[in-house]
């Protein structure tokens, strides 16, 4: 690549691209200067354009006082974009090859990319469990009144309930529980625990029914959680960047909802994730389950970790955003992921 524009050049120059791709207008000096942070006045700023317009990066029409790009603006925009890219990409298998970085901080530059590459706003989860399976169950006398069920799924995922108890139970009780449980539950996922299983658990629960049931409740319970999924966030400010987005109530909301997560989960993490890889959803307008995104479009997709393990990768924009490069930029990132993960798995 040529390394005759210096960073005030370069910058001007893609000012100047990303301007007139946004807007199909000549740009001018007085735009660029307040473009971003480009901190340079007007004057400066015109006679860096001559610079690129003698280098050949940019031209000025006959009928306006601004500048487009040329083939050649084009061309070297273009060739440090895909740099950037292959830059950033090469970044993150590093990260993982030293073991310098956990998964949180390679899910964050991830979203920060794919936030970059579309300009809109990008958000991506942490991995959780298509199937979750039981190990085992251990139970533990508290007092008289309270028993401790210790969960432990597939992965050690460890959970604790407390069972309320309405009469002591003894040791020998305890004992012969606990292995009632674990020879009809151990290996099993939620759906294959049946209410045929439940009944003939009860049947043999040595008379303490109601126990059994609420130690059964507290699996299911546990089955139901979402083992505390993570969201990172990227590129909110790009929401301002789109006029029918910026009306001071629905940015307010929308930006307030991005920075609280909890609605945006309950978007993404109600859909089944067991689709597999490349499952890609669209919620455009008033089809989004959220209040908060009904004046805009939201596409999700999922990433897989390994089998059986599955996230999932958001963009926010506006109704008009150009849905086929927001897919090619999941399927892509998606893409990079699986190659990082199973390079260092």
């Amino acid at each position: 690549m040529s390394n005759e524009l210096d960073q005030r050049k370069q910058s001007i120059l893609f000012a100047i691209i990303k301007n007139y791709l946004d807007t199909g207008e000549p740009v001018g000096s007085r735009t660029i200067s307040k473009y971003g942070d480009i901190r340079l006045s007007s004057a400066t700023i015109r006679n860096e354009m001559s610079d690129l317009e003698e280098m050949g990066y940019i031209t000025q029409p006959h009928t306006s006082a601004g500048r487009v790009p040329t083939d050649k603006g084009y061309r070297f925009y273009v060739d440090s974009m895909m740099l950037e890219k292959e830059q950033e990409l090469s970044d993150l298998k590093v990260m993982l090859d030293k073991k310098e970085e956990k998964l949180d901080m390679v899910l964050k530059k991830a979203a920060k990319l794919i936030a970059e590459h579309t300009n809109y706003a990008s958000l991506i989860t942490t991995p959780t469990y298509a199937e979750k399976k039981l190990k085992f169950i251990q139970l533990s006398v508290v007092d008289e009144e309270s028993l401790l069920v210790v969960i432990v799924l597939e992965r050690n995922i460890i959970k604790n309930k407390m069972v309320k108890l309405s009469e002591p139970l003894s040791q020998e009780t305890i004992l012969k529980l606990n292995l009632m449980l674990n020879t009809f539950l151990q290996g099993l996922d939620q759906n294959q625990i049946s209410l045929a299983l439940i009944r003939k658990m009860k049947e043999e629960s040595l008379g303490y029914t109601n126990v059994v049931g609420d130690i059964i409740d507290a699996v299911a319970e546990t089955f139901n959680e979402n083992n505390d999924v993570e969201m990172y966030t990227s590129g909110t400010t790009n929401i301002l960047k789109y006029p029918e987005l910026n009306e001071s109530g629905k940015v307010t909301t929308l930006l307030s909802a991005i920075e609280d997560k909890s609605q945006l989960k309950e978007l993404i993490c109600a859909e089944d994730v067991k689709s597999g890889n490349g499952n890609i959803q669209v919620y455009i307008g008033d089809e989004s389950p959220i209040e908060a995104t009904k004046d805009c479009s939201v596409v999700t997709a999922t990433y897989q970790l390994e089998e059986g393990v599955y996230g999932k990768i958001g963009i926010i924009g506006p109704r008009r955003m150009d849905y086929e490069r927001v897919v090619d930029s999941l399927k892509n990132l998606m893409t990079e992921l699986d190659d990082i993960f199973n390079k260092n798995g």
